[in-house]
């Protein structure tokens, strides 16, 4: 009778210590019907009826067992990240060139300065070469063109007034899709050059604008080296060779044909001007995007 009064006294004391070393405790009935202490770090069962001695026994097992499983569990090493691995960069806000400049001129081969692209695909090339010849920002070249050749009357033939300036701009307008197909798609296609535009971005005045006149002549390979531009020279030359064929039979002939060509380089070349400073009179003018400054200039 003395030794189930002490174990019930005993019951709450071996209770609160539980609670105190091992956290909150689960009571739940036994099968045989007498309360059990559950520890949340084992949850091993530690019945009521067991003699004190028995009590502490348990009580000490789980509590050696909880601590060691916790220095285990903080002696594992932190997984490791693999250097190697692809990092995700942050979104890269300093796109400085446009689609259009000023919304009337194509610009879609431009790249702006430090932006590094995969090799361009044959398919990617013939695209820009169809913007370049039928978004309407296309239309405003041959426009001027053939305002400017009907005023200084540059072939007779076509005669004058709205009439002439549609031969015009119709000869103008073919004169540019082929140059651009020849000289964007087709033949950087065969010779393995990329036909875009990559922006210097830094340096003088007289460095950019030195940089963008030799793009005429000197271009990068799908393969990222800078190679003879064969694409600008041989197209535009290719070009120049087709227009004879359309035109009035007084401009069929090698001067005429080589006049076109030098034209076709030269006007290429002043886009590529044009192209290199845009970024920056967008910024300084129009609030556009920032251009970017390299501390350490990749050219």
């Amino acid at each position: 009778m003395h030794r189930l009064a002490l174990k019930h006294l005993i019951a709450p004391i071996l209770a609160a210590l539980t609670s105190l070393s091992t956290g909150p405790l689960h009571a739940q009935q036994s099968l045989s019907g007498e309360p059990q202490v559950f520890t949340l770090a084992t949850e091993q069962a530690i019945p009521f009826s067991a003699s004190p001695a028995d009590s502490l026994t348990a009580l000490s097992t789980n509590s050696v067992v909880s601590t060691s499983s916790s220095i285990a569990d903080e002696s594992q090493p932190a997984p490791q990240t693999d250097p190697q691995a692809p990092q995700p960069q942050a979104a890269d806000h300093t796109d400085q060139q446009t689609k259009r400049i000023l919304g009337i001129l194509p610009n879609f081969r431009s790249v702006s300065a430090n932006v590094k692209l995969p090799p361009q695909s044959v398919k990617e090339k013939f695209i820009a070469a169809s913007e370049d010849s039928f978004d309407y920002s296309s239309l405003f070249i041959p426009l001027a063109i053939a305002g400017y050749s009907l005023h200084e009357n540059a072939d007779p033939e076509f005669g004058t007034g709205g009439l002439a300036y549609a031969r015009y701009l119709w000869h103008a307008a073919v004169d540019q899709t082929s140059e651009n197909f020849l000289v964007e798609a087709i033949v950087p296609s065969i010779t393995h050059e990329d036909s875009r535009y990559y922006t210097l971005g830094h340096g003088g005045f007289i460095k950019r604008t030195s940089y963008a006149f030799s793009r005429a002549v000197i271009t990068r390979s799908d393969s990222g080296k800078e190679v003879f531009n064969a694409s600008e020279v041989i197209g535009a030359g290719a070009s120049a060779g087709i227009s004879t064929l359309y035109y009035p039979s007084a401009e069929r002939s090698v001067s005429s044909a080589g006049s076109q060509w030098g034209l076709d380089i030269g006007i290429d070349a002043l886009s590529f001007e044009v192209k290199e400073f845009w970024p920056d009179i967008n910024h300084y003018l129009f609030h556009g995007a920032k251009p970017f400054k390299d501390a350490n200039p990749a050219h």
